[in-house]
């Protein structure tokens, strides 16, 4: 079964800022919680993405467990998206689709989330009882950094 989770913020900075920082694969160590022990594994200097870029991770996801995750760019359209997949890890399918679209206030980014997990209905389970609540909790966390790095002008 394909689930979705889609998330939007609004950052307030200009379009190569928010480029710069969201296609630099280094910046998801500092948007992810610690507790989930993220690190990026590829050596890739100063490298933004591009398309066919295989960027390796490790991460504890679950009862501190630590699994290799590996991602392929799929496309990019500088400054405006970018879509990576996973090529190893622990879902079935992941397709995230990130996108920036400049406005008035800055830049809006939107999240799409494509996934499916394993083990047929245990995953489904697993998924209603707390892999859902997982993962909006990780985006939550990184909504949070993201405020404080580039915070929402008050007017």
């Amino acid at each position: 079964m394909h689930y979705h989770l889609n998330k939007t913020q609004q950052l307030n900075c200009d379009i190569k800022t928010a480029w710069r920082f969201f296609s630099s694969p280094h910046n998801l160590s500092k948007i992810t919680p610690p507790s989930l022990h993220f690190r990026v594994l590829t050596n890739l200097g100063e490298k933004d993405v591009y398309e066919g870029l295989e960027i390796d991770y490790k991460v504890s996801p679950l009862l501190g467990i630590s699994l290799h995750w590996r991602t392929i760019i799929l496309e990019v359209n500088k400054e405006k998206s970018f879509v990576d997949k996973q090529e190893k890890g622990p879902y079935r399918y992941w397709k995230h689709t990130h996108e920036f679209i400049p406005n008035d206030n800055g830049v809006l980014m939107k999240d799409h989330v494509e996934y499916e997990l394993p083990f047929g209905w245990v995953g489904q389970l697993g998924h209603a009882l707390f892999i859902r609540k997982k993962l909006d909790s990780i985006f939550d966390y990184r909504y949070q950094v993201l405020e404080q790095l580039f915070p929402t002008q008050i007017e």
